[in-house]
């Protein structure tokens, strides 16, 4: 049976510390405040396991009137259309693409980036994501960044 991921918004009071931690530990790395890893959690008091466990899980949420920007990352096999289907599921959700990076296949497979902008008006983002990873070809999607 194939796990299925869900996406949750939830008050920050309700999030556990380690959780918070780790956000913290992976804005101190990005903007360059620290020069590793292992300062960051030193940092914010966490170990490198909890950081590492939770770190491509939690990400914050920000609300604007323009949409949020969603960063994606998959793998996906170097088949005819496989990419047209892809965008094709994120037409029809009604979220807006930013940007499309992929690499020369190799071994029959892409690493592709995606920058989708999700609107008020678009539907469920969870289940597009979903519908992306249950699309024959396509392998390990993972949410890079939500801005």
């Amino acid at each position: 049976m194939q796990e299925t991921t869900g996406y949750y918004v939830v008050k920050q009071k309700a999030v556990p510390e380690v959780l918070l931690k780790v956000v913290e530990a992976k804005r101190l790395v990005e903007s360059g405040k620290v020069l590793s890893v292992q300062e960051a959690v030193d940092a914010v008091g966490i170990s490198r396991s909890s950081f590492y466990k939770y770190k491509d899980d939690i990400f914050p949420f920000h609300d604007s009137s323009q949409g949020t920007t969603i960063t994606l990352m998959f793998q996906m096999d170097d088949e005819t259309g496989l990419l047209s289907d892809v965008l094709k599921i994120i037409a029809e959700f009604g979220a807006n693409i930013l940007t499309i990076h992929q690499s020369i296949p190799i071994n029959g497979v892409a690493s592709l980036s995606l920058s989708v902008q999700v609107l008020p008006t678009t539907g469920d983002t969870s289940k597009m994501i979903e519908a992306m990873e249950g699309k024959a070809g396509v392998h390990n999607v993972k949410i890079l960044a939500k801005e």
